[in-house]
């Protein structure tokens, strides 16, 4: 009896599905619990397993199509067996939603946007070959370095565009001053295509003028205005559709700003201890073993906090406030496919080693794409760290339906005020961001003051 491959729900959120890969192709033999597609849900990609034993007869739904939760995506069957009903099921899988798979082009065995040798192409004829498709590092790295995402060859799956192709690419461009980058790009033109002229250090305007095959122009009169550089329309933009996990966060930030009554309190911390602490862990961790981080001796001490406060470890939902004796942690992690927060369960039962161990797990699991739904709700209170990315402080958005939200700036040297003295010491600032509506600024205040306390005398917690 033929068995539909049905896609599954993972989520009561989850109301649609990307197919991403398909892990067996069809006429193959498939065995009951082998992997058998990739499905893209809102929060991670996971693997799919057959649902019984046969030969996958049909692919109804193809690579990079999306559809809702719960549809046939494909059927197993015995070689011999009549599947004919399912194959007239097959067009109607055109009118999916579409959705761009992770190569540059429409399918996967289209060829890569990006040429084998660079010419000095527009922008326009470039977007005019298919759509690019880029990691979210690449692409962030790619627009602080304001660089053209088109013009880069990508090595990832399916030729999609990863971190270090934007670093190969940017190492790889001659020198060139900013207004001769900024007209190449006005232009539309590759980057990489661009010679540096014999006995010039760096490009000039002319040089990329002349390369263009565009007449260098004349000195304008001093009281002239500016000519409009040439062809400023060529200029070329992606199109990033709010969909997958974009679209998630996209919908759960906004939500979050709409719906809370957020405010941000911020407080400046000796880290000195924390520090000495971390230095002391890491002498008798022994070569091989493994060393808390940072954010692994904030979470030990935050738990600590949340235990003496429970009013930060809740959620407000159906109208009612709800705290939580359990600490579920939610843990901000940065990946390719966006911001994603696995929750470390029970963390004030922990002892630092298993936070340090499961907090490194669902790291790894999050930046794979193998969270499951389970491993990323429940969350009681977050916490996200951007001091390696040397972030001082900003203003963390509540993870709705929490009510708290801790954010942790880098740990840096500043000259203070100690004891009537001027000295140096490491120093860390912390934003809390509350929901005014669950808990009032006085009792948050406490709390963060409480957090400071254990983080400049951490035996406080121990």
């Amino acid at each position: 009896m033929a068995t539909e491959i049905i896609l599954p729900q993972l989520g009561e959120t989850m109301d649609e599905g990307t197919v991403v890969e398909w892990l067996v192709q069809e006429g193959q033999p498939v065995k009951r619990g082998d992997p058998i597609y990739k499905l893209e849900s809102d929060k991670a990609v996971l693997e799919v397993t057959a649902p019984a034993s046969g030969v996958l007869r049909k692919i109804l739904v193809p690579a990079g199509t999306t559809v809702p939760v719960l549809t046939v995506v494909g059927v197993i069957a015995a070689p011999d067996e009549d599947i004919s009903k399912y194959l007239a099921q097959a067009p109607a899988t055109a009118q999916a939603i579409a959705a761009p798979p992770l190569e540059h082009e429409a399918g996967p065995s289209a060829a890569p946007v990006h040429e084998a040798e660079p010419k000095l192409i527009s922008g326009q004829a470039a977007m005019a070959q298919g759509r690019i498709f880029a990691s979210p590092r690449a692409r962030r790295l790619a627009r602080l370095e304001d660089v053209p995402l088109w013009d880069i060859p990508g090595t990832g799956p399916g030729g999609r565009i990863v971190e270090r192709d934007v670093k190969a690419y940017i190492e790889g461009l001659p020198p060139m001053t900013p207004a001769a980058k900024a007209l190449a790009q006005e232009l539309g033109l590759s980057l990489r295509a661009l010679k540096l002229p014999p006995g010039k250090e760096r490009l000039e305007r002319d040089d990329v003028l002349e390369q263009a095959g565009l007449k260098k122009r004349e000195e304008a009169p001093a009281v002239a205005p500016a000519p409009a550089p040439p062809h400023a329309e060529a200029a070329a933009f992606e199109v990033i559709p709010l969909k997958g996990i974009r679209g998630r966060i996209a919908e759960k930030m906004a939500q979050s700003a709409q719906t809370t009554a957020a405010f941000t309190l911020t407080t400046e911390a000796d880290a000195a201890a924390l520090v000495a602490w971390r230095e002391s862990l890491r002498r008798t961790a022994g070569q091989g073993g493994r060393v808390p981080t940072y954010n692994d001796l904030l979470i030990r001490l935050l738990t600590c906090a949340l235990k003496e406060h429970p009013a930060l470890n809740a959620r407000l939902e159906d109208g009612e406030i709800r705290r939580y004796q359990q600490i579920n942690l939610g843990v901000a992690v940065d990946t390719e496919r966006g911001l994603l927060v696995p929750v470390l369960r029970n963390a004030g039962q922990l002892t630092l080693a298993e936070i340090a161990e499961r907090t490194a797990q669902l790291i790894e699991r999050a930046r794979s794409g193998q969270l499951g739904p389970d491993e990323m709700s429940g969350g009681t209170f977050t916490i996200t760290n951007l001091g390696m990315f040397e972030t001082d402080a900003f203003t963390p958005i509540i993870n709705i339906p929490e009510v708290a939200i801790l954010g942790v700036g880098r740990i840096r040297e500043r000259v203070v005020a100690r004891e009537g003295q001027i000295c140096v010491r490491p120093t860390v600032v912390l934003s809390l961001t509350v929901d005014h509506r669950a808990v009032d600024g006085a009792p948050a205040a406490r709390f963060l003051q409480r957090l400071k306390q254990l983080i400049e005398e951490p035996l406080l917690a121990l």
